[in-house]
């Protein structure tokens, strides 16, 4: 059975760092077309180096072109199309049946993803999207998992996709008119601003400056503001119901967010498929997946409606209880030196995590340290300096070094 752990590429690094930790595909936006104009995204030069590399380590980019593009929009695509064939792209990703029709004219040997943009909620749909030529369906974020057992029961021979941890949009699989009516950002363009996460209060129309707090505090309310998915605990039913490619939302998110939740989900899903009999959760997983930067958890629309309790009603702000320090970039066994690129301030006297793609996590107090001129210091000043310390066993190059927020 092959199930495919497919993770965010928001840059260069966080692309790399999800393939070094476990994804087996990724998925990016050039400069054009795609859906996170915010994300770094890549230049030509980019995005042609960046498939280069994951083919060289056997694994395979998805190009996002899923905006719902106006007239204007589509100035330059057919030669962009061509260019993402030309350079064996994996697939594109569109939602916009132009966008389709123009990839199957112009390139018709390039894979063509229907994003969850399109809203495929249904096996009448996907069947549609497959007839005409569609190798693959990513699945509305509102579909149960009952719900895709019977698209792929229906659809043996169509490869469904879902997301399974991250980010939750609390409009219909992303089709939002909030951003533009507010602040003039499409959102279905690549630019929306998440008014949804911001604070809200209710005005009576005849009481004009009188705001009423919609729950009992004096903080305000974020009635838009919905939980992140996380599926870690489903692995075993989102394989059953068909899913043949785990998404993993956060093109805008750290380097240090992507690795974290692909390594966490890589060995859950590894261990699955290993032996699905007697697969068990471990509770290392669901604490790795806690680590980073996050909102409370929901499954979404997996399990059953979302009701209250998927929604946080009472702050939108993150929940942060490790930290980002540093990325190992070498070790030195003759001497046992680590040389460190410093992310966060690290202190003499830290306790550290050093987390290793191969899972294998090392507790480390700092001791001495040194700089590149080889003075003992204290701390690391300045943003990405480098540093050097003692440790008396090897370490994989980018790991990643977090310690407990205080």
């Amino acid at each position: 059975m092959s199930i495919e752990l497919l993770a965010p590429a928001g840059d260069m690094e966080k692309l790399q760092m999800a393939i070094l930790y476990g994804a087996d595909a990724v998925y990016l936006a050039g400069e054009r077309f795609g859906l996170r104009a915010g994300a770094g995204n890549f230049s030509p030069d980019e995005l042609k180096q960046a498939l280069e590399y994951a083919h060289q380590k056997n694994k395979k980019v998805y190009v996002t072109m899923n905006t719902l593009p106006h007239n204007q929009d589509f100035t330059g695509m057919e030669s962009y199309i061509r260019t993402l064939a030309q350079w064996c792209a994996d697939a594109v990703i569109v939602s916009d049946p132009g966008v389709f029709s123009l990839v199957r004219q112009t390139s018709p040997e390039l894979p063509v993803h229907i994003s969850t943009q399109a809203n495929v909620t249904n096996y009448h749909s996907a069947r549609f999207w497959q007839k005409q030529g569609a190798a693959r369906v990513i699945a509305a974020r509102e579909l149960s998992l009952k719900e895709l057992a019977v698209i792929h029961h229906e659809l043996p021979t169509l490869e469904l996709e879902a997301f399974v941890h991250g980010a939750m949009c609390i409009s219909y699989s992303g089709r939002c008119l909030l951003s533009n009516f507010m602040c003039g950002r499409d959102a279905n363009r690549g630019d929306c601003a998440q008014p949804c996460r911001w604070k809200y209060h209710l005005v009576e129309e005849k009481r004009p400056g009188e705001y009423f707090p919609v729950i009992e505090d004096d903080t305000g309310t974020f009635i838009f503001n919905s939980k992140d998915l996380c599926m870690m605990e489903y692995i075993p039913e989102l394989v059953q119901s068909g899913v043949t490619s785990f998404k993993i939302e956060g093109r805008m998110k750290s380097a240090f967010y992507v690795a974290t939740i692909v390594r966490a989900y890589r060995m859950a899903l590894d261990a699955y498929l290993a032996d699905p009999l007697h697969y068990t959760l471990q509770p290392r997983w669901l604490q790795e997946v806690s680590k980073v930067s996050h909102r409370s958890f929901t499954t979404g629309f997996f399990v059953d409606k979302p009701g209250p309790e998927s929604q946080n009603y009472g702050t939108s702000t993150y929940i942060r209880t490790w930290e980002f320090v540093g990325v190992v970039r070498g070790y030195d066994e003759s001497d046992g030196t680590l040389l460190i690129e410093q992310r966060n301030r690290i202190l003499k006297g830290d306790e550290v995590e050093i987390v290793q793609p191969n899972g294998l996590d090392i507790p480390l107090t700092i001791g001495e340290m040194w700089d590149m001129e080889d003075n003992l210091i204290t701390s690391a000043p300045h943003p990405q300096m480098l540093l050097k310390i003692k440790l008396d066993q090897p370490v994989q190059k980018d790991s990643m070094l977090r310690k407990r927020n205080a």
